[in-house]
């Protein structure tokens, strides 16, 4: 769900991936076998209602953001920015080079590069979750744009 599954987007090395399970409490009792397997448990990790797991530390590798079914703003929000960012180019290409511009100033800090993004991709967010409300009430009142 993150920027390596948007082609031509420039991404870090990392797999973003964002399953969605019944109930979230019944997670926890996993972190042992997750980490059996590589994944370090971080909890919620900023974010309310998720569990969040990493491969690979602070070289990531892979990260899995685990959201209840019923936390549909946050499963709506990954999946319409990466929709969106495959829906359009002009977007898609700004987001990659301030991503490639922040990685060459910050590159070892994370929290820097982030910060960096965070007006851009709230904006983006907005846009993406608007485009895709509109894109969905145009499908189901049979309208074609």
């Amino acid at each position: 769900m993150g920027s390596t599954a948007v082609p031509n987007l420039k991404a870090k090395p990392v797999i973003d991936m964002l399953p969605v399970v019944k109930n979230i409490d019944n997670i926890d009792q996993y972190n042992q076998k997750m980490m059996e397997i590589g994944y370090e448990p971080l909890g919620e990790f900023g974010i309310k209602g998720r569990r969040y797991f990493r491969r690979g530390g602070e070289n990531r590798t892979h990260q899995i953001h685990m959201f209840q079914e019923d936390h549909t703003l946050e499963i709506e929000r990954h999946l319409a920015v990466r929709d969106y960012l495959k829906s359009h180019q002009e977007a898609r290409i700004e987001y990659g080079n301030l991503k490639e511009r922040l990685a060459r100033q910050y590159p070892r800090d994370i929290e820097g590069y982030s910060d960096g993004k965070n007006d851009f991709v709230q904006a983006l967010e907005r846009r993406a979750l608007e485009w895709k409300r509109k894109n969905s009430r145009c499908r189901s009142s049979g309208s074609a744009q």
